[in-house]
C-alpha cells in the first residue's frame, strides 16, 4: 500500500571515509548527557492524553538502531583511548575551526554550510562536530608526526600540475582480437584514427569526439599508460595495451609544453602542492591506524545478548576494559534517531486508541496473512503456488538494516491496522464496476500535448497550431516549447487518455475532439496543456462480465487503499498530540560544536 506510517530503517550512504569510521560521542560524556539517558520516565509526548515515556522511545531507538550506534561509538572510544594513551587533544576550538575552514572552501558562510549539512544529509550541527569532525582531527593529529613531505614527492607533484603533457586520442575495446584489427587499421592509416574511434571505440565519452581524452601527464595515473603517450611522435599511434579488462591504444596529437609558474607565485604552489600531499597522506595513515585500532582492540559487545547482559548488568560493550554504559547508547540512539522513532510510536498509539474505540483488535493471524499477501504481490511464491514468507521475510531482512520484529512493527502492524478500521466501509456499487471498467478497458484517446507553464506562452502556441494544423508541424513545437519532459522529447506523443484516470479536465476535452482536432487550453495543476487528437484505440475488452471478477477485486484494493489513507488522514487531523522532543530537538545554526 502506498501510505507509510513509520519507514523501515532507510539504508545508510556513506559521505567518504570520515562517515564510514564514526557517528558517536566521546568518552569523556557531560553530566547533561548523563542525566539524559538516566531520566527514562518523563514523558516525551502526549497522544490524545496517553503518554510515551522516554523509556519506551529509548528502548524502540535501541532496537532499531542500536547495533549501528554502538558499533560508531566503540569507533570513537577506540580513537579516544589512543588519544589519551598518546597525550593528544583536540580541543572545541580547533573542532570550529575546521568547520569555519570547511565552510569557506565550499564558499559558504558556517550558518549556511550548517544548515546546508541538515538539509541534504539530516546531519545535525552538535552531530557533525561530534561524529566527524573532530574524528577526522584527532585521527590526523595521532598521525601527523608519521607524515612528512619529501623532496621527490613534491618534485613529481609539481610535474603532474606544471610540466610536459601529452593530447591524445583513445581507442578502447573489451576484446584483444578486436584491439589488435582496429590497431592494424589505424597504423595504416593514422588520419583515419578519429573516424575509427567514433566508429568502434567503446569508450562512449571519448567516441563521440573522434578519441580525445584529456592530456596525459607524468605521475598522473598509470605509469604504462603515460610511458606510451610520451614515447609518441605527433601522430604517431602506441602499442596496444591492457589497462584492467579493457585493450587500449593511443594516437600522438600534439605536445603541451611544460608552464613556468613566476617567482612570485612559487611560494603559494608550493605551500598548496605540500598541503594537497600531506592531506592524501594523512588520509591513508589515520585509515592504516584506526584498522589497527579495531584489530588489536579487546572488545566485548554486550548489547543483544541476553547471557552476556547477566554477566555485565547495565553494560553495553567493554572497550580494552573500559565499559560503555547502555544508558549512553540509549541517550546517542534517542538524540540521532528519536524524533524518527517517536513519530512511529505516536502513529502506533494513535491506531491503538482507534482500534479500542472501534472495538476491534489485530491478532496474530491478520499479521500473518498480511505477510503472505505481502510476499504473493511481489511475486515470493513456492512450488505449489501458495506464499513463500520465509523467501519475503529473508528479502526484507537480509541487508541486516531491519530485524522480522521491526518489520511487522513498522510496516505489517499499522497496515493492518487501517485496513481493520475500515473494512466495514468498503461498499463497490455498480456505478464503481462501470467507470472502472471504461478506465481499465474502455477507449482511449490519442494525442500529442504541449505542456506550458503560463498562460500567455499557451495563448501564442495554440494560434501557431491551429495556423498550421499538422502532426508534424505540433510535434516541433512540443518539442521546443514543452516544459514537460515526455511530450518535449517525444514530438509530443504521451500515453493515451483514458476516462475517470483521475484528470476530468483532461479527459473531458480530449473526449470531445475528433481526429486533427485542436483542443482548447486546458488550465490543470498550475500549468497549461494544448492537445492535437490522434484519433482513439479500440477497447481490449468489450464485455465487462468477461474481467468483471478481476475488476472488482482490483476496485476493492484500490478504495480500500484510499480509505486507509484518508482515516490515517483524520485520526491525525483529529488528535491532540504533545512532542516534547520535537520542540527540544528544533533546529538551531550551531557557531560552535
Amino acid at each position: 500500500m502506498p501510505l507509510q506510517l513509520a519507514r523501515i530503517r532507510p539504508r545508510l550512504k556513506s559521505i567518504r571515509f570520515w562517515f564510514l569510521v564514526l557517528s558517536v560521542t566521546p568518552l569523556a560524556v557531560s553530566t547533561t548527557e548523563q542525566a539524559s539517558g538516566e531520566e527514562t520516565n518523563n514523558v516525551v509526548a502526549v497522544a490524545n492524553a496517553e503518554p510515551i515515556t522516554r523509556r519506551t522511545l529509548a528502548d524502540e531507538s535501541v532496537r532499531r538502531y542500536g547495533g549501528d550506534v554502538l558499533d560508531n561509538m566503540v569507533n570513537r572510544h577506540l580513537i579516544m583511548q589512543e588519544c589519551v594513551h598518546q597525550g593528544v587533544e583536540v580541543t572545541n576550538q580547533e573542532v570550529s575551526d575546521e568547520i569555519r575552514r570547511l565552510a569557506a572552501k565550499f564558499g559558504l558562510s558556517l550558518e549556511s554550510y550548517l544548515q546546508l549539512l541538515q538539509e541534504e544529509r539530516n546531519i545535525m550541527p552538535g552531530q557533525y562536530s561530534r561524529e566527524i569532525v573532530w574524528p577526522m582531527l584527532a585521527l590526523r593529529r595521532l598521525v601527523a608526526e608519521k607524515v612528512k613531505v619529501t623532496d621527490d614527492e613534491f618534485n613529481r607533484a609539481f610535474i603532474a600540475q606544471f610540466g610536459e603533457a601529452v593530447k591524445c586520442r583513445l581507442i578502447m575495446v573489451a576484446e584483444r582480437a578486436k584491439a589488435l584489427e582496429l590497431h592494424e587499421q589505424a597504423k595504416a592509416t593514422p588520419v583515419q584514427f578519429a573516424n575509427i574511434a567514433k566508429k568502434f571505440s567503446e569508450d562512449e565519452a571519448s567516441a563521440s569526439v573522434g578519441g580525445l581524452i584529456p592530456p596525459i601527464r607524468r605521475y598522473s595515473g598509470d605509469s604504462r599508460l603515460e610511458d606510451a603517450a610520451f614515447a609518441l611522435n605527433t601522430g604517431d599511434v602506441s602499442e596496444v595495451l591492457q589497462l584492467g579488462d579493457q585493450w587500449i591504444f593511443l594516437q600522438a596529437v600534439r605536445r603541451i609544453p611544460s608552464s613556468n609558474p613566476s617567482p612570485q607565485a612559487l611560494p603559494a604552489i608550493r605551500e598548496q602542492i605540500g598541503d594537497r600531499i600531506r592531506d592524501e597522506k594523512m588520509r591513508g595513515a589515520s585509515a592504516e591506524l584506526f584498522s589497527r585500532l579495531q584489530k588489536e582492540a579487546q572488545v566485548i559487545k554486550v548489547l543483544g545478548n541476553p547471557e552476556l547482559g547477566k554477566q555485565y548488568p547495565g553494560v553495553a560493550a567493554v572497550i580494552n576494559g573500559e565499559k560503555l554504559m547502555v544508558s549512553l547508547v540509549s541517550a546517542e540512539c534517542i538524540k540521532r534517531h528519536g524524533t524518527e522513532v517517536l513519530e512511529g510510536e505516536i502513529n502506533r498509539t494513535l491506531l491503538r486508541q482507534a482500534l479500542r474505540a472501534a472495538k476491534k483488535q489485530v491478532n496474530q493471524a491478520d499479521l500473518q496473512a498480511e505477510v503472505a499477501n505481502a510476499a504473493l504481490r511481489y511475486g515470493y511464491v513456492s512450488s505449489n503456488g501458495e506464499a513463500d514468507v520465509k523467501a519475503w521475510v529473508d528479502s526484507v531482512t537480509a541487508s541486516g538494516e531491519t530485524t522480522e520484529q521491526i518489520y511487522i512493527a513498522d510496516a505489517v502492524w499499522p497496515s493492518v491496522a487501517l485496513r481493520k478500521l475500515v473494512e466495514d466501509e468498503i461498499v463497490l456499487s455498480e456505478r464503481d464496476l462501470q467507470e472502472g471498467f471504461q478506465s481499465a478497458y474502455g477507449p482511449r484517446v490519442e494525442v500529442l500535448a504541449i505542456v506550458l507553464s503560463d498562460q500567455r506562452s499557451a495563448q501564442k502556441l495554440w494560434e501557431m497550431a491551429r495556423d498550421n494544423p499538422t502532426d508534424d508541424f505540433f510535434g516541433r513545437l512540443a518539442e521546443q516549447y514543452s516544459v514537460e519532459p515526455v511530450s518535449s522529447s517525444n514530438l509530443g506523443k504521451v500515453p493515451p487518455i483514458r476516462k475517470f484516470g483521475g484528470q476530468a479536465a483532461i479527459e473531458k476535452e480530449a473526449f470531445g475532439l475528433k481526429p486533427g482536432e485542436l483542443s482548447g487550453i486546458i488550465a490543470t495543476g498550475g500549468k497549461y496543456l494544448i492537445l492535437r487528437c490522434q484519433g482513439f484505440t479500440k477497447p481490449v475488452v468489450n464485455e465487462p462480465a468477461v474481467v468483471r471478477e478481476e475488476l472488482a477485486r482490483d476496485l476493492t484494493q484500490k478504495k480500500r487503499n484510499q480509505l486507509m489513507t484518508d482515516r490515517f488522514e483524520q485520526i491525525l487531523e483529529a488528535a491532540e498530540v504533545d512532542n516534547f522532543l520535537e520542540v527540544a530537538n528544533a533546529p538551531k545554526v550551531a557557531t560552535r560544536p
